[in-house]
């Protein structure tokens, strides 16, 4: 149905999805690895979802810092998939320095399908914008929410999402992008439920299910909350927390007692987390934006109780590096704020990808870097250079021919400060 897609890899293992067309329901799938000579080392069936005709593997037993090939087939050994190659990550740890790393970040993917969308000028497009993001060499590509939009005529059953995410993923554009790289992602409201939803969405079950059919991210859950959508990962020495900003959500005008974004669980386990990072770059990645202080839509700064004190938590413990991503706004900008302490904390924002766009430079947020607004469609690059007692974040987001609109750089060496 689309390009096969690799999801959470480390040094010895690797996740590998894949999605089947109806007329292939019930035939056995396999994944076929293949070693830098191309020959075939490794045959291992791959597990039905039982949503969508989906399929994914988990690949073990392999070695740090080797290319290996894929491909997926029939027991048989046919290729129905192209062949494609992916890397464990290298065992450096005690070795050499860190290495350079690369990712992509983007939010708010909007794909037109007339008969359902709301009438009148389209609210998807761009496409292409996909296909240049695959031209970048990139290690991994964080999807920060609203990777689909749910449409009204989706919310009533769960065939529904698995039509919402079906439609989206097999895009032609896409494809390139699918296919090479690692993929992580987290949801926003568009990915969840309606526009804005929260926690009492009712089929909250059917928004898990159908993105863990569809995301081969890292194992989710808590041991306090085995149902919110969280996980962490380990790229090379950056580590990410991907988080859940719906399933606990209570809306910030039922008032101060109640209103929450994350939850107790969530916040206590990420701040647990944050202080155990040995991460020069501690990146959350989240759906709406945590540092902007415009206390406007869905933005961290209406749920004032809860900002203030997973910031002094922050601040108190002395947690250095920490990075929001976040998406939901249709536009891009980078946000800062110097805590108490001295600590910086910052939020890279950056959306959309092929949804609407919009330019908030009215908005008063008094802690964006001045010159980071952009009000059209673009992605986000992260590359992460240097020893690894000086590593060095250059932020750079690009519009949808990958032209560069600006580029900002933190070096954790020099307290976290921008240049």
């Amino acid at each position: 149905m689309s390009s096969p897609v690799l999801g959470d890899v480390g040094m010895r293992t690797a996740r590998v999805w894949c999605q089947l067309s109806p007329s292939s329901s019930g035939e056995p799938v396999t994944l076929s690895v293949l070693d830098s000579a191309f020959q075939r080392i490794l045959v291992l069936p791959m597990t039905d979802l039982d949503l969508g005709n989906c399929f994914e593997v988990e690949i073990t037993g392999l070695e740090p810092g080797v290319e290996y090939g894929y491909y997926i087939g029939t027991p048989a050994g046919k290729a129905i998939s192209d062949t494609l190659k992916f890397n464990t990550q290298p065992l450096w740890q005690y070795r050499t320095d860190p290495p350079e790393l690369n990712f992509l970040i983007g939010s708010c993917t909007y794909v037109n399908e007339p008969a359902y969308d709301r009438p009148g000028k389209p609210y998807g497009g761009g496409y292409g914008i996909f296909e240049t993001m695959a031209s970048e060499a990139y290690d991994a590509m964080i999807w920060l929410g609203d990777n689909i939009y749910l449409r009204e005529v989706d919310f009533s059953s769960l065939s529904g999402f698995v039509h919402r995410y079906t439609h989206a993923r097999s895009i032609p554009e896409m494809q390139p992008l699918l296919a090479k790289g690692a993929h992580y992602a987290i949801w926003d409201d568009h990915d969840f439920g309606p526009n804005d939803c929260d926690g009492s969405w009712l089929h909250a079950d059917w928004s898990l299910k159908a993105f863990n059919a569809f995301w081969p991210n890292p194992e989710s859950g808590l041991p306090s909350a085995p149902n919110l959508n969280v996980s962490q990962f380990l790229y090379g020495d950056v580590e990410f927390f991907l988080l859940d900003n719906r399933s606990h959500r209570v809306n910030h005008t039922m008032g101060p007692d109640r209103r929450q974004i994350l939850g107790k669980e969530q916040r206590e386990w990420l701040v647990h987390a944050l202080r155990n990072s040995r991460a020069p770059f501690k990146m959350v990645a989240i759906g709406g934006q945590m540092v902007s202080d415009a206390a406007i839509y869905e933005n961290f700064a209406q749920f004032p109780e809860e900002r203030d004190w997973l910031f002094e938590q922050i601040d108190e413990l002395g947690i250095r590096g920490v990075i929001f991503l976040t998406g939901d706004r249709h536009n891009s900008e980078l946000s800062r704020i110097k805590l108490p302490g001295g600590n910086w904390v910052y939020d890279i924002t950056v959306s959309p990808l092929t949804s609407g766009s919009y330019d908030h430079e009215h908005e008063p947020n008094t802690n964006r870097e001045s010159g980071t607004m952009v009000g059209v469609r673009n992605y986000g690059v992260l590359k992460v250079t240097g020893p690894r007692k000086e590593r060095s974040l250059e932020v750079t987001v690009k519009n949808a021919t990958g032209e560069a609109l600006w580029s900002r750089t933190i070096r954790a060496h020099k307290g976290y400060d921008l240049e």
